[in-house]
């Protein structure tokens, strides 16, 4: 027994785990191996990325490496995990956030540590990170620089409105012109970006069959197509209909304790808000438009149903459609019989 315990024993301490804290100029690692806890800060730069992770392939352990999903200033460390053979996570803040209870204080190095920690007790309940085409990688870049895009748009509009309801003046309306020239030019940049994401999928045939494909569902555009390819790197993760739809937040959840709490099943918060607004516009256009989803909704309505509720429905039935189709190698075919 004794002898079985120290094999297990050994087998554990011949894995190390590694926490990357990532901000835009600097990454801060934490290595938690047999020999203890230690720690170091690097540039943010492929050089400086290269030369540590080849330490830790010296070191001839099992490695597993998490980080938290920061966006772009991820991009050059996954450049270089690409030609390494470690197992990598990729983790929603949010999840190591509700993991850790209550906590006093933080910086780069203490969430390091955290995530660790993290990922040497949760490593088996997480798919590993697998890089991406190129086609995909850029589509999020490209995505990313639209939605800052609308943003910027959004915020020059709102001025325009703040300035009609002020008093009306030569000052004003010069103020008005100048936004006005904004708007148009971003309007152009926006054009131009969703030019570059059509070529970026064109570029790959299979990934255009695909984008294609869900976008004969009623109610997905382009831009729902092409925010539900990134969400999935390509049709690669989140294939299964129901992960996916819970990671949009479309799925009701029950909320019961004993006898003092029980209410109606609701949508968690917990949801990527991005996928979510897609999904909802499309299912407010599907419904629009003579089709078997509009009759389900129609059809829901009449019984009484929470109109909210049930358009929630459609968004769920519209993930569960498109990847239906992306698993079956068919496009969507109105006779389709909803429940």
């Amino acid at each position: 027994m004794k002898s079985l315990l120290s094999t297990k024993y050994h087998k554990f301490m011949k894995s190390i785990y590694v926490g990357i804290d990532i901000s835009k100029n600097t990454l801060d690692f934490c290595i938690k191996s047999s020999n203890g806890i230690s720690f170091q800060k690097i540039d943010n730069k492929i050089r400086n990325i290269r030369k540590l992770l080849k330490t830790l392939v010296k070191m001839n352990v099992k490695v597993f490496i998490a980080m938290e999903n920061t966006g772009y200033y991820n991009y050059n460390l996954y450049q270089v995990l690409e030609s390494f053979d470690f197992n990598v996570y990729v983790l929603d803040p949010k999840h190591i956030k509700r993991s850790i209870g209550l906590v006093r204080g933080k910086n780069d190095k203490v969430d390091a540590k955290r995530i660790a920690f993290f990922i040497e007790r949760n490593h088996q309940d997480f798919e590993c990170w697998e890089p991406c085409s190129e086609a995909v990688k850029s589509l999020k870049i490209l995505m990313g620089q639209r939605k800052s895009k609308i943003k910027q748009r959004k915020g020059i509009k709102q001025q325009m409105t703040d300035l009609r309801d002020i008093a009306f003046n030569s000052s004003t309306r010069k103020l008005i012109k100048i936004n006005q020239k904004a708007i148009n030019e971003l309007d152009r940049h926006i054009k131009e970006i969703e030019t570059l994401i059509r070529a970026e999928i064109k570029s790959e045939p299979a990934l255009g069959a695909q984008v294609k494909r869900i976008k004969t569902v009623p109610g997905i555009g382009d831009v729902t197509a092409w925010m539900i390819t990134i969400k999935t790197e390509g049709f690669q993760r989140l294939t299964d209909p129901r992960k996916l739809a819970c990671f949009a937040g479309v799925v009701p959840f029950e909320q019961q304790s004993g006898t003092s709490l029980k209410t109606k099943p609701r949508v968690s918060k917990m949801a990527d808000m991005a996928l979510k607004s897609v999904l909802q516009m499309a299912a407010m256009r599907a419904v629009r438009m003579k089709n078997d989803l509009q009759a389900y909704y129609l059809r829901k309505v009449e019984e009484g149903k929470n109109k909210m509720s049930v358009l929630n429905a459609v968004r769920n039935k519209l993930i569960h459609i498109a990847m239906a189709l992306i698993k079956n190698q068919t496009n969507y075919k109105n006779r389709l019989q909803l429940s």
